[in-house]
């Protein structure tokens, strides 16, 4: 199965799905509804195969692929993945089938089109797996940008208050931002020998100031895209407007494309202006981490506090990154899977909360246990595997990132760590606020709150739940996928871990 073409096939057949939904009649929505399942379904199928087949021991980039697109400037249709890049395609496969589910009624209420509605998350499908996959700068700078259009419609289209607002928002940052990359695009083909070809850039030796300003338009897009403080504005926005299976993929997924470029681009391409800049994104990550947590604990609207989480999230993902250790490199990754399950979890169950109430305001809630309890436990169980309670998956990740930075930067660790706290501080509020204590007389006369998880709900929460605790306790079978393309990462910036040392140097033990 080494030679079958994964990557390409897994990025056109959602765009074949969306096709097909899109032209269903509007009249039989359950229709749409059932294809684009099924269709999330065969992805979800074609992914694992891949997975089985990805050698961990083998080549960095395996299921390579290459296709001339436009040869007179050296743009192809290269697909390869690495370990990193498998993880996050295996994340957006398990992912859309789960959001597919959950907004089963979100378009009828939005009272527009729930064909358009469907076809537009296969086409971010499609988007998604293209710009992890894609193995040539100007095809991933494609995907980059052109993921941006589906989800503008999503939240423009069928989100809620201020949906137009928001989505304009997300569209300008995220196109300025890709401004800033284009603008780097072009100076890479011009000093790397007029190719975009990623394995052949990585050999291409850069000056240093050439290199710093290369880096630095890298670098804004995805700061942008993740975000990073303080870029972060229109998250909490976009988060807060978009339907809550379409923030689900927004914040899980999407917003990854920044620390992944990181990883696959600003790392190894431009590895001494990584490690000159790499205390300011230190700084900026550890800023973020304790800014978005404070702001999480003073929201009163639900969608909007979880992005908030998010962005703290994305400071631990940043100093993970550029710590430059293989442990917080691997943990970043991690954190990067973890938190796409966990946070996708808890925005997805907000969203049956907020469903069932008809409102976002924390305030409008209060003893909601009462009536839903299974609900309100899975709310308490996606609230404490976000604030990464041993045993659930987000604390291995935000554990080894932690333990990889204190040795080579305590203080960043130590900052950090605060993070942890103030986490507990803004989820057990939020639980404590919703589903705890008196109940609201409010709630009581909404039909929608005597309603507790159906069936489908189920469906939706029970494999994330599983994942969750499973890579919480055994986290290995994707580690040992991770693991060489990280090591793989710090050869490339010329960074080795340091040498542990116990009550004296290495040497002097071995004496």
């Amino acid at each position: 199965m080494s030679n079958f073409p994964f990557l390409s096939v897994l990025t056109v057949a959602p765009l074949v799905g969306a096709l097909v939904v899109a032209f269903l009649p509007r009249h039989r929505p359950e229709l749409a509804k059932q294809v684009a399942f099924a269709w999330s379904l065969l992805v979800l199928v074609l992914s694992v195969v891949m997975w089985v087949s990805f050698n961990a021991g083998g080549d960095r980039f395996q299921f390579r692929e290459s296709y001339s697109w436009i040869p007179n400037w050296g743009v192809s249709f290269t697909f390869a993945a690495d370990g990193i890049a498998l993880v996050m395609l295996m994340l957006i496969a398990v992912l859309v089938p789960l959001v597919i589910l959950a907004s089963w009624h979100d378009a009828e209420s939005s009272k527009r089109s729930v064909p358009v509605y469907f076809a537009l998350l296969l086409v971010l499908e499609c988007t998604m797996i293209g710009v992890f996959a894609a193995a040539d700068v100007f095809l991933f700078y494609v995907f980059f940008e052109v993921m941006l259009v589906p989800m503008y419609f999503l939240i423009g289209s069928y989100g809620g208050h201020q949906r137009q607002y928001a989505a304009v928002k997300f569209f300008l940052y995220s196109l300025v931002g890709g401004l800033f990359m284009l603008a780097a695009v072009i100076g890479l083909w011009v000093v790397g020998g007029k190719t975009f070809d990623w394995q052949a850039l990585s050999q291409v030796d850069i000056s240093t100031g050439t290199e710093r300003w290369l880096f630095l338009g890298f670098f804004l897009a995805f700061a942008i895209k993740a975000p990073f403080f303080p870029f972060h504005t229109w998250l909490p926005d976009a988060g807060g407007a978009a339907p809550a299976g379409a923030a689900a993929l927004l914040v899980g997924v999407l917003d990854k494309v920044g620390t992944f470029g990181i990883l696959r681009y600003c790392l190894p391409l431009f590895p001494e202006a990584s490690k000159w800049f790499a205390p300011w994104a230190l700084a900026l990550g550890v800023i973020g981490i304790v800014y978005a947590a404070l702001l999480a604990v003073g929201q009163n609207d639900l969608k909007r506090l979880v992005s908030y989480t998010s962005i703290a999230h994305f400071g631990f993902i940043g100093v993970g990154i550029f710590a430059f250790t293989t442990q917080a490199g691997t943990g970043a990754v991690l954190y990067m899977l973890n938190h796409g399950l966990a946070t996708g979890l808890l925005f997805l169950v907000v969203g049956m909360l907020i469903s069932r109430r008809g409102s976002s305001l924390i305030s409008d809630f209060g003893g909601a246990g009462k009536l839903v309890p299974v609900l309100a436990g899975v709310l308490f169980f996606a609230g404490l595997a976000s604030l990464a309670l041993p045993g659930t998956a987000p604390f291995i990740s935000e554990f080894l990132v932690l333990i990889g930075t204190f040795t080579v930067n305590k203080p960043v660790a130590v900052i950090a760590t605060l993070g942890i706290i103030l986490a507990a501080a803004y989820v057990l509020w939020m639980v404590q606020r919703t589903t705890q204590g008196t109940l609201n007389p409010a709630l009581s006369e909404v039909d929608g709150m005597r309603r507790d998880l159906n069936l489908r709900e189920k469906v939706v929460v029970a494999p994330l739940i599983a994942l969750i605790v499973l890579l919480g306790f055994f986290p290995k079978p994707v580690t040992d996928v991770i693991n060489p393309a990280v090591q793989a990462t710090m050869d490339d910036i010329g960074r080795t871990d340091p040498a542990p040392s116990v009550g004296g140097t290495v040497q002097e033990a071995a004496k």
